[in-house]
């Protein structure tokens, strides 16, 4: 491990991808740590973005893409994407040494043209997710309860979190990027604020070439924030932002959002659709997200101490955080995170389910008078659920910003933010 690196779950998922594929590709938001990371593993490397090469490099690949794979193995091809052909390279790579394992490891913050390669990589490239670091990752979590245990069926739980309220809100201000982390407020607000800056004024344009008007891009990302961890429509959006910009189509906004998927900033949370006892409909729009909520707090110009004087809007990006999170540790175990929402209003914040079908339902409240509330809900989404034909959840679990980790009479979990690891 290098120095100055502090280690992140995506280690291990690396190292597990690299060990049963030829080849793996790291996707995720600038500034998020990829590269770092895939240097941990990789004995040589090679950086696209390199001024000093990158007109060399590009000729290299429009010529013979195959000399920019030379070089000890695994060989990181750091934004491969800046040469699209790359992809092509390595799949055919991977195949022609019979798909020997753990070649070469690719690094992207923004994905390439739809049409920019020629195959899918199916088998051969194997796809992983990374995002900002999470509590447990900046060392703000103790980890004192493991997503992991619970789902191998842990009884008792306990922990005390070592976040009160007011750190909790600088955590969520400054996000998980690492280059933020340890650093002191005023610095590490910067880094976020430059962040969102060069997304609304460089990035949204630059990922594929289509030019898009700065002011629109930021006025879109405040609809979003404000509208963060909501299931807020296309046409919700366009009216929370009819006072800034006008005449604005659902096509203009669709293709705006996809501009910031694609860079990885915003990450919508997809629907559950389990099987249930009646004919309840459930709803399937997502529930909007960034990929980190300090990209809400720095569009709004919020900071931590206005998080502490409007808890309304710190509830929201805090279970932004929480889902944030989730992400990670249920990647780490080979899961995804959904949520649900029904036609009765019958709702989870957060469901993490597992390949094998294992599931745990998950509520996200900051205080404790929420509780009570949380837990019922819980409790019925379990009776709603047909588990004749899915499993018995895992656990339920309350996620919240308090100090003590329990688990109630009733079989609920009460986990603090600040207790939680993978």
């Amino acid at each position: 491990m290098k120095a100055n690196y502090l280690p992140r779950i995506s280690d291990r998922v690396l190292a597990g991808k690299l060990d049963a594929f030829g080849a793996v590709f790291v996707a995720g938001p600038k500034w998020c740590g990829k590269t770092s990371t895939a240097e941990q593993r990789a004995k040589s490397m090679l950086y696209m973005q390199d001024p000093d090469a990158i007109a060399a490099n590009l000729r290299a690949a429009d010529t013979k893409p195959s000399l920019l794979l030379a070089g000890d193995k695994p060989r990181l091809l750091d934004e491969w994407q800046v040469a699209p052909v790359l992809w092509d390279a390595v799949r055919f790579a991977v195949d022609k040494s019979k798909g020997k394992c753990g070649q070469y490891i690719l690094t992207g913050s923004a994905a390439a043209k739809d049409d920019s390669t020629m195959h899918t990589g199916t088998g051969r490239i194997a796809r992983m997710t990374m995002r900002p670091m999470t509590l447990f990752e900046s060392r703000e979590s103790n980890g004192q309860v493991s997503l992991k245990a619970l789902f191998d069926g842990a009884d008792e739980i306990e922990g005390i979190s070592p976040l009160s309220v007011e750190k909790l809100a600088f955590a969520l201000v400054r996000g998980g990027w690492p280059q933020a982390v340890g650093k002191p407020p005023a610095a590490a607000l910067k880094q976020v604020y430059e962040y969102v800056d060069a997304t609304i004024n460089l990035d949204a344009s630059k990922i594929d070439g289509v030019g898009r008007n700065p002011s629109r891009v930021r006025s879109l990302m405040r609809s979003l924030a404000r509208n963060v961890s909501t299931q807020a429509t296309i046409a919700t959006l366009r009216a929370d932002m009819r006072g800034e910009e006008e005449n604005l189509s659902d096509d203009t906004i669709s293709s705006y959002l996809n501009a910031l998927s694609k860079l990885f900033v915003v990450e919508d949370l997809q629907a559950w659709n389990p099987s249930v006892r009646s004919k309840t409909a459930i709803r399937t729009s997502p529930t909007r997200h960034f990929v980190d909520p300090s990209i809400a707090a720095a569009v709004l110009r919020i900071n931590h101490d206005g998080l502490l004087k409007d808890f309304i809007t710190f509830g929201l990006l805090f279970e932004s955080l929480c889902v944030r999170d989730l992400r990670v540790y249920a990647e780490a175990i080979d899961g995804d995170v959904f949520h649900y929402r029904d036609s009765y209003g019958l709702e989870a914040d957060a469901v993490v389910q597992l390949k094998d079908g294992r599931w745990g339902a998950v509520e996200v409240k900051m205080g404790n008078s929420e509780i009570e509330k949380a837990a019922a809900n819980l409790i019925k989404l379990k009776e709603t659920v047909n588990t004749e034909k899915m499993n018995e959840p895992s656990f339920l679990m309350v996620l919240t910003a308090s100090q003590y980790a329990y688990r109630r009479a009733d079989g609920v979990y009460i986990v603090p933010a600040g207790c939680l690891k993978d």
